[in-house]
Order: structure tokens, then C-alpha cells, then sequence
């Protein structure tokens, strides 16, 4: 779930680093400007934020009772199935269908039920942390832009960073501090 969770933002920030190398291949900076590359963990960055936590701890507890519920019938089916198999030698053939065609039935509602409660928990995930994802991005360029970076990559999709082009802190401690809704400033003049 947490994969599928950043997969779209992972996917932008891929093509960010396909735009960046495009940059600075272009004549503008071949004659010596030099880009300047920040990183982020986007993924730890909506995370570790408090209204990131909080949705954690919503989805936790959402997941924990649904999980419960599911536990509780695949436990009555398998009850269900041990009687079905030490009744298989008194039951009559037609009986013993019948009660594990009703079996198969209930097999197949659990499933359906499973599926619908994945549903609703992406869905609730999506929606708990989709504005946090956008405060974050803001913030993100809010720094990029202030401190004159160009580019800034997921450090995910990455094999090595140096620690001081690393953001993500500095993006968690902004989110936190409430500087989450204000807009990204105007570029600063290039040198």
C-alpha cells in the first residue's frame, strides 16, 4: 500500500531528473553555469509531519478493526470447513455438496468483503494524505526556489546523495512550524 501510495509522485519526480539532465545539457549551461540539485524524500517528508502521523495513526486503527473483522470470519470458515470434513463421512453426497457449495459461497463474500475493505482503506489513504503530499511539494519549492535550486529529485530514485543537498528535513521542520499553506516565492534573479 505504501508503494502504490507515492508511485505518481515518485513517476514526476523520474521525469524531473530526465528534465534536469535536458537542462543542463542545453547550450545555457554548457558555457559553465552549474545547476544546483537538491534532494527529497518525499515519502519520509509526508510521513514524519504531524498531519502525516495523524493520518498514519486514522489509518491504523481504520485498518486494525477492518483487519479484525476479516480475522474473525476466516476463523468461522475455517471452523466451518474442519466440521464439513469430519461430517464428509456421515453426510449424504447431496448434503455434503450442499453444505460445501454454502462454504464456497462464504469463501467468495470474505474475498469480495477483503477486496472492498482495500478499496475504501486506498481511498481513505488517498484522501487523508493527498493535501498533506501538496503542502509538502509546496513547501519543497518554496525552498528550492529561495535558496536558487533548479532542480530537486526524489531521493529515492537515486543511488547516492551527499547529506547536504538532502531537503527533507528542512520540509518537515517547515510543514511542522505551519509554513505549509504559504505560496512559493517568486524566482530569485539568476547569477
Amino acid at each position: 500500500m505504501a508503494s502504490t501510495r507515492f508511485s505518481f509522485v515518485a513517476r514526476a519526480f523520474a521525469a524531473l531528473t530526465f528534465s534536469a539532465a535536458l537542462f543542463a545539457a542545453s547550450p545555457a549551461h554548457a558555457e559553465g553555469a552549474s545547476v544546483r540539485v537538491g534532494v527529497v524524500d518525499v515519502q519520509r517528508a509526508v510521513a514524519q509531519t504531524e498531519d502525516g502521523l495523524r493520518a498514519q495513526a486514522t489509518l491504523k486503527k481504520l485498518f486494525e478493526s477492518r483487519q479484525q473483522q476479516l480475522d474473525g470470519k476466516q476463523k468461522d470458515l475455517q471452523r466451518q470447513k474442519e466440521e464439513i470434513d469430519k461430517q464428509s463421512r456421515v453426510l449424504s453426497k447431496e448434503a455434503l455438496q450442499k453444505r460445501v457449495d454454502e462454504w464456497q459461497k462464504q469463501m467468495v463474500d470474505l474475498q469480495q468483503i477483503f477486496l472492498e475493505y482495500n478499496k475504501e482503506l486506498e481511498k481513505k489513504q488517498k484522501e487523508l494524505t493527498e493535501p498533506v503530499i501538496e503542502k509538502v511539494m509546496a513547501i519543497i519549492k518554496r525552498i528550492a526556489t529561495s535558496e536558487n535550486v533548479d532542480i530537486v529529485i526524489d531521493k529515492n530514485t537515486t543511488a547516492y546523495v551527499r547529506s547536504d543537498l538532502d531537503l527533507t528535513d528542512r520540509a518537515i521542520q517547515a510543514y511542522n512550524s505551519g509554513g505549509g499553506g504559504a505560496p512559493a516565492p517568486a524566482p530569485a534573479p539568476k547569477k
